[in-house]
């Protein structure tokens, strides 16, 4: 939680500038206390593994979440029971006629990396999503093909297709240390990557208004905040559990898919042995960060988001 501090003791700036969660009394005065609204347009095939890891990270917090799922209106998935569907999520139709807002909105990736955005069947409505993040969002957070979709929508910055998979777990650093979404990290530390594409750091400098948080020497951009969208891009997967990489590892291997052991991940690279998370405390702190910045900054009234 914030510490509240007068605006003009010196403590305040020194603090601010050193990341430290700081709110003047006037911030505080004028925050009660509700359940922030925030939901998962969910595009991965494995729904229910998927929502277990967002909740999981955003469920963390002392503050009380009221978590929505969303789905897009006419994809149907093969993967997840209709039942489940049916029971917990909405359709993105539904919801956009319904004028809710939302605090927060997590946009997960898609196995769709190879295919141009504008050849995804749900592209246009997923554009639609994009737009309406600005008028009933107070802040999105795009994940891995979803943040690369957001990013180049907004900004034109394209995806680049790979010559072999980044798998593994990968270190990074930590660019812009006193960033609020930061608050904590280690100045580097390991995350999974799993993805055949990547974003050019040199493209997005050529950007205005974007500024590269976390990144790495041997797989690029990680995480890049947009100010001016209210949006945070992140292309790896801090939300991932112990096990998911085997789980991608052992299903290519079993379906005979040529896949190169994930990188850094098992003790010695031994497939044999149980992998370890070295990246567990750093996925709590970021998506942490991530909801104590909305609660920082969304209106209490729900309406007022967007305006």
């Amino acid at each position: 939680m914030p510490i509240t501090l007068p605006e003009n003791l010196p403590a305040f700036d020194v603090l601010s500038r050193e990341g430290v969660m700081v709110m003047t009394p006037e911030r505080a005065a004028r925050q009660d206390i509700r359940p922030l609204r925030i939901a998962l347009l969910n595009l991965m095939p494995k729904k229910i593994q998927t929502e277990n890891q967002f909740a999981r990270l955003i469920g963390a917090t002392p503050l009380q979440i009221d978590f929505h799922l969303i789905r897009m209106t006419e994809h149907l998935t093969k993967n997840t029971a209709a039942e489940h569907m049916e029971t917990f999520y909405r359709p993105f139709a539904e919801v956009e006629a319904s004028g809710e807002k939302f605090d927060g909105l997590i946009i997960t990736g898609a196995p769709i990396e190879h295919l141009p955005f504008e050849e995804v069947t749900y592209w246009d409505e997923l554009t639609r999503v994009f737009d309406w993040t600005q008028t009933h969002v107070q802040s999105t957070f795009g994940v891995c093909w979803g943040g690369m979709a957001m990013i180049y929508h907004f900004h034109g910055v394209k995806k680049h297709i790979l010559d072999h998979k980044a798998f593994g777990c990968f270190r990074h650093r930590n660019l812009v240390a006193a960033s609020p979404y930061l608050r904590g990290f280690s100045d580097d530390f390991v995350i999974p990557v799993s993805r055949w594409t990547e974003m050019k750091q040199a493209e997005i400098d050529t950007k205005p208004g974007l500024r590269t948080l976390l990144g790495s020497d041997e797989v690029g951009p990680c995480l890049v905040e947009d100010e001016g969208h209210r949006a945070l891009y992140i292309f790896n997967h801090f939300e991932y559990e112990s096990d998911t990489l085997k789980q991608e590892y052992d299903r290519d291997v079993a379906n005979g898919t040529p896949i190169n052991v994930p990188m850094n991940y098992y003790p010695d690279d031994d497939p044999s042995r149980p992998p370890l998370n070295r990246w567990r405390s750093h996925a709590h702190l970021l998506y942490g960060n991530w909801v104590n910045e909305i609660y920082q900054s969304t209106p209490f009234r729900l309406d007022d988001i967007g305006t």
